[in-house]
């Protein structure tokens, strides 16, 4: 297999287009902490290096965790019929070729936390952040709270992107990491509420099978009204974001991103139905992407004008 041929197949594989779904909220955090006054007074203003390093981190550290994840589910995979064709289980790709991609992606992303430094902190929890990511493709085995360490891997999209620019962590400035850590919240209970959707087609292979999920545990029509108890929390999660930290400089325009969203997560859960899971990829992708992507360019306009 050709080496274009091979790089397209691991690229579908790791799904590269689903990067939309925390990339932009690393973007929008990176723009707060641009923008956003420090304990000086003083805000830190754009700078192309700690853009390039955001992007690259984002992308090398979801692939090596997506890859990750495949070789580890490949043999849940293969007896699903709803994913028996992906790569691996369908010898598209071998073990051994997605465990060099994924270790190269793992340089890849430790390499690019060094365009960081001085701020020494993005080297230091590089690792740390890796083995969190790749705590995920187990927990499906061991609890019905998968989806929520799923979120709290993307929750640390935007926070992470904070710390590289600011150079700061919880413990030492609360009152300056704050914005970061309530846009990863907003993460946290979208992703989960999607994700606990998604699950919802694999209901009765993973009952079978023995896996854990909140379907599972809850049925289907009891996780949809989880997955919307999400996407409400993450709704006022949002609109919290301008009235606890008034600095940002948010206004009119980021209320309406808010009502925006809103009205698509209304949209998605008016479409998946319990008895009806034929539009849970609707749901999944295009109104997810729409809302990632909507959300980092309306905060973009709102900080900028």
């Amino acid at each position: 297999m050709s080496l274009p041929e091979t790089t397209r197949r691991m690229l579908e594989m790791i799904r590269f287009s689903h990067t939309v779904f925390a990339l932009p909220f690393a973007l929008l955090a990176a723009l707060m902490a641009w923008s956003a006054p420090a304990a000086n007074g003083q805000a830190s203003g754009f700078q192309l290096r700690q853009l390039v390093g955001i992007v690259a981190c984002m992308v090398f550290a979801r692939s090596a965790a997506m890859a990750f994840n495949r070789i580890v589910d490949r043999h849940i995979d293969a007896g699903n019929p709803r994913t028996a064709k992906r790569h691996l289980p369908a010898g598209e790709l071998t073990v051994a070729g997605v465990w060099t991609f994924t270790l190269i992606c793992c340089v890849g992303f430790v390499a690019s936390t060094l365009i960081f430094l001085p701020n020494w902190l993005p080297v230091a929890l590089a690792i740390p952040v890796l083995l969190f990511l790749f705590g995920y493709s187990y927990t499906k085995r061991f609890t019905s709270f998968a989806h929520f360490w799923l979120g709290l891997s993307l929750m640390l999209a935007p926070v992470s992107a904070w710390i590289a620019i600011r150079g700061e962590i919880l413990l030492q400035v609360p009152s300056d990491i704050g914005p970061a850590i309530v846009l990863g919240l907003v993460v946290f209970s979208w992703v989960s509420g999607f994700d606990i959707i998604y699950a919802c087609q694999d209901f009765e292979f993973d009952r079978d099978a023995k896996l854990r999920s909140v379907p599972t545990w809850l049925g289907i029509s009891g996780s949809l009204r989880l997955a919307a108890v999400c996407h409400f929390a993450s709704v006022l999660l949002m609109a919290a974001l301008p009235a606890l930290f008034p600095a940002l400089g948010m206004g009119w325009i980021f209320w309406v991103g808010v009502l925006a969203v809103a009205v698509l997560l209304m949209y998605e859960h008016g479409i998946v139905k319990a008895d009806d899971l034929t539009r849970v990829n609707v749901a999944f992708f295009q109104v997810n992407a729409i809302i990632s992507l909507g959300l980092l360019l309306i905060g973009a306009l709102d900080l900028w004008l």
